[in-house]
């Protein structure tokens, strides 16, 4: 593991438990083990959700430096296991709770340590909100409201979460009252709602004055289109082969109106960049009514996709579907910069329409696999598996390459554990998934 990623596991690990240290060098009078296990799970939990808003994957110095992929698996664990110790915490206080008058709220006397509802009635409604917001992130593919709503929902149930999490911890904590932890509090608190102003209010800001506009849609098979825009001022956007962006197009810079796209064109292709979009969603549904001229937006880039720097002999772009597009970006900068090295291609489709940008793959060492191929198919068939890596790539192109990875979720799973099972280092496998829940 390199250094960068080591640097941000030591700071998220000395966020995150900086107020349980803090409370510990406080001290106070002392009580059962379990009811310090409590408190300390239910600070750990507060302070996990307060980071998981700058773990959201549009912090550059974060994401690019350990990868897309990482970042949102890491902030969808975190997630989960903030919920555990949220939903654990308040039944280990036990029956120990300070002495008060009738509780109706709590009869068994488990939930509480204060007697005041006031201070309660956050922490319960806290209690109730979590496990909706997580669910509603985790299974929000099978919900049927759009994208943006569920963006919507998901940023301002976080806020209130938050909130509510404050006024619980500062009001009936036991440490959360003292002046010191008050501080530490307000202070990530702020920090978390900050990364938010900064991501909804700052960053369309500046991209205001950082307008470009559709020069062109293309469509490249029956749902899948090139969408290209020129920058109306400035050099355009600086990233890397294989890199992806928030793509905004025909809204105002401040609407919740923007998706994550790969780009599909080369940095050297010019100011110009290029985005491979599928329609599967309510705003890609009409890619092809978009006018050359519309405005549009662009936040990037973001991603650690790319080969750029690396000193393998040979690159493998191994892609399903749609996860053609950041590999094509990597292909078309290999070209035009004259990299020497050697290039394969394996691509997976359902059906032969599916299959874009066919004339320029054509002209590379590609390798087409159809899971519904049509009558005189002459490539591989079924899906990209270890019997078609196997038929492939050499022994030595196994341990030697670097292969790049895109597509469907199971293809990647599947692909990756094979090459890790034929020797190929797991430092030379490169996979982003976009799953942001």
């Amino acid at each position: 593991m390199s250094v960068k990623p080591l640097l941000l596991i030591a700071a998220y690990l000395a966020v995150v438990t900086l107020p349980v240290i803090v409370s510990w060098a406080m001290g106070g009078p002392p009580r059962p083990v379990h009811q310090e296990l409590a408190s300390g799970l239910g600070m750990l939990a507060f302070s996990i959700i307060l980071v998981e808003f700058v773990l959201s994957g549009r912090f550059k110095r974060i994401s690019n430096g350990i990868g897309m992929d990482v970042t949102m698996r890491f902030h969808q664990v975190m997630a989960r296991s903030a919920l555990i110790f949220a939903l654990v915490h308040p039944f280990l206080y036990g029956g120990g709770t300070p002495a008060g008058g009738p509780r109706p709220w709590d009869p068994t006397r488990q939930l509480t340590v204060t007697t005041d509802i006031v201070a309660l009635s956050s922490g319960i409604a806290a209690f109730v909100l979590l496990p909706s917001l997580v669910l509603f992130s985790v299974y929000r593919t099978h919900l049927d409201y759009k994208y943006e709503t569920w963006r919507l929902m998901h940023g301002l149930g976080a806020v209130l979460i938050a909130g509510l999490l404050l006024h619980h911890t500062i009001d009936a904590g036991r440490y959360g009252s003292q002046p010191a932890m008050m501080w530490v509090w307000l202070v990530l608190t702020g920090l978390a709602v900050g990364s938010l102003i900064y991501v909804y209010a700052i960053v369309p800001f500046l991209e205001k004055s950082r307008a470009w506009q559709v020069a062109r849609v293309l469509q490249l098979t029956p749902k899948q289109w090139e969408v290209t825009l020129t920058p109306t001022r400035g050099a355009g956007l600086q990233f890397n082969a294989g890199q992806f962006a928030w793509l905004n197009i025909g809204h105002g810079p401040y609407s919740l109106h923007e998706n994550p796209f790969s780009i599909s064109s080369a940095p050297a292709d010019g100011p110009s960049v290029s985005f491979m979009i599928k329609e599967l969603g309510d705003f890609t549904r009409t890619i092809g009514q978009i006018t050359p001229g519309t405005v549009a937006y662009v936040d990037g880039a973001y991603g650690s996709l790319s080969v750029e720097g690396r000193t393998e002999p040979g690159v493998a772009l191994i892609a399903g579907g749609i996860g053609i597009a950041p590999l094509l970006s990597i292909l078309r900068q290999m070209r035009l910069t004259d990299d020497p090295r050697a290039v394969r291609i394996v691509y997976g489709n359902k059906t032969a329409d599916q299959i874009a940008c066919r004339q320029e793959l054509d002209a590379e060492d590609t390798h087409y696999v159809l899971s519904e191929p049509p009558d005189g198919w002459t490539g591989a068939t079924g899906l990209v598996g270890p019997e078609l890596l196997d038929a492939v790539f050499t022994e030595e192109e196994l341990r030697t390459w670097v292969f790049v990875i895109c597509g469907p979720a199971r293809m990647m799973e599947v692909v990756e554990d094979h090459l890790i099972d034929r020797g190929t280092p797991s430092h030379r496998i490169l996979t982003e998934r976009f799953d942001y829940d």
